[in-house]
């Protein structure tokens, strides 16, 4: 399975996913999304105008570039529903933000009704990878926080991400690993080791002098933690 690096924006506003995907177009083939409300994280970004509340919005900024978006918030599937129509790829919902099972996959389900190639769950550092067990047929990815609090950009890499990744990668070895948090050319290739296939990179890229080095040197060190 070859390496997916795939730049981050937190947007305020629509027109931050524009400016982002101007970054990156060059060189990435998909933007990752981070959707916060304000309820599950305490910050809160577009498209919520308030804490739990969003309006109508749109996609297009994003242009051709394939849509992942990463629910940070307390009740996913509505959104979820919303971004998948409004042409989002991939759907990622937290495991923690669902009651039950029964609701995790019946919201997954819609969400590739409505129009979502890809559907999967987060999982923050501090919840149990028990939580996953009954959801592993219904995902398309496992989404794994290598941070220990979510919601802003900058955050600090948690050091002991890779181990507990390795730890679900070696009972699970065929699910898809994505990791988010922190990631940079000084961890990327221990998470690569420790399972992980698929990178959301905020900071690195975006604060880099040459986001295009910046990303193509994380590819690089990425592919040869492979060998």
């Amino acid at each position: 399975m070859s390496i997916e690096i795939v730049p981050t924006c937190v947007p305020t506003e629509a027109a931050d996913i524009a400016r982002t995907v101007e970054a990156v177009r060059s060189f990435a083939e998909a933007i990752h999304i981070d959707v916060v409300d304000g309820l599950f994280a305490p910050a809160y970004t577009w498209p919520y105008s308030e804490k739990g509340v969003f309006g109508p919005f749109d996609l297009s900024g994003a242009g051709e570039l394939l849509k992942e978006v990463h629910l940070m918030v307390a009740e996913p599937r509505a959104i979820g529903v919303a971004f998948a129509k409004a042409g989002a790829y991939r759907i990622i919902g937290h495991v923690e933000a669902f009651p039950s099972a029964d609701e995790a996959h019946s919201a997954l389900a819609e969400w590739k009704k409505s129009g979502a190639t890809e559907v999967g769950l987060g999982i923050l550092m501090g919840t149990s990878l028990e939580l996953l067990e009954h959801h592993l047929l219904i995902v398309d990815v496992i989404h794994m926080m290598s941070i220990s609090s979510i919601g802003t950009q900058g955050i600090p890499y948690n050091p002991a991400a890779p181990a507990r990744i390795l730890e679900f990668h070696k009972k699970h070895p065929d699910i898809l690993l994505s990791v988010d948090g922190g990631v940079s050319g000084a961890n990327i290739a221990d998470l690569v080791r420790a399972g992980v296939r698929r990178f959301g990179v905020g900071s690195a890229i975006a604060k880099a002098a040459d986001p295009r080095r910046a990303y193509r040197e994380l590819a690089a060190l990425a592919e040869d933690a492979l060998q």
